[in-house]
């Protein structure tokens, strides 16, 4: 068993038998620097809502799960410390694309849109109000990059790289999830503006949706209560952490010692309520 990723937030460890386990910390990076605070149960939390919509998506596509019990694990990760934050998953081969859906007008694309320019290849025929609603989510890819930023693509150029037929197939199956998931949170209470999706092959050459899904990492939540259209509604993962860090003039200093308490705690109690929300219980 090796230690094959250190991410910003993950472990991953290869158990060389075609399987690995993924452990999901309480890690938080703002401003591409990881912070030296912990968020209590991040972690936790962001394991739960993949879970849950593994679970929930495994009608449209195959997931990469095998098991979220540490008894199935290696000893190694059977002590409290993995309970709640570790999965034991099919190794995949990678599909070298992040996939982003996006169903409000928002972000880079409204930038692009106030332009009068067409963002990766979507053209827009009616005028669009900051953080509508688009008539239809639209799906833009982006490379991922081994060091550095990754690179938005348009679907053309992904469907082009990969084949017409795997291309279109993970086309179909992201709107697929996001559409499932988003009329799921929505009658819940989140807005799920956008989020990002990654997917393998597996040993039969089958696609399956893998890494994490939904989560407020991965996605752009947004409260429906406080949702208003013409406004940068705020967002249920980093809020208070980012605010913090521009109100201290630490925003991307990587010297920064230590989160305040209260920042960490509210932030927590966040994550708290996305998972209640979504999954209708608490940790």
């Amino acid at each position: 068993m090796k230690k094959v990723i250190s991410g910003k937030v993950r472990e991953v460890y290869d158990l060389e038998d075609g399987r690995m386990v993924i452990v999901t910390t309480d890690r938080i990076s703002a401003f591409d620097v990881i912070l030296p605070t912990m968020i209590t149960d991040k972690g936790k939390v962001l394991n739960a809502l993949s879970n849950y919509w593994f679970e929930l998506t495994k009608d449209i596509v195959k997931n990469h799960m095998i098991s979220s019990d540490l008894k199935d694990m290696p000893a190694e990760f059977q002590k409290d410390e993995y309970e709640g934050r570790t999965i034991l998953v099919k190794k995949l081969k990678m599909i070298p694309y992040e996939v982003i859906v996006r169903g409000y007008m928002f972000g880079s694309m409204y930038e692009a849109y106030k332009k009068g320019e067409p963002f990766l290849g979507h053209k827009f025929d009616r005028a669009y109000e900051q953080a509508e609603k688009l008539e239809e989510p639209i799906v833009t890819p982006s490379t991922k990059a081994a060091e550095g930023h990754d690179i938005n693509v348009t679907l053309e150029y992904m469907k082009n790289d990969l084949g017409k037929e795997l291309g279109e197939k993970i086309e179909s199956a992201a709107l697929a999830i996001y559409k499932k998931c988003y009329d799921h949170a929505y009658k819940n209470g989140i807005i799920i503006a956008d989020t990002k999706f990654e997917f393998g092959l597996d040993e039969n050459g089958e696609l399956v949706l893998a890494d994490e899904v939904l989560t407020p990492d991965s996605s752009r939540f947004w409260n429906l209560q406080e949702y208003k259209v013409g406004t940068s509604p705020a967002s249920y993962d980093k809020q208070f952490v980012r605010d913090w860090l521009k109100s201290k003039n630490l925003a991307g200093d990587p010297t920064i010692k230590e989160v305040d308490a209260d920042v960490v705690k509210r932030t927590s109690e966040l994550y708290h309520e996305c998972v209640r929300k979504i999954t209708g219980k608490d940790l």
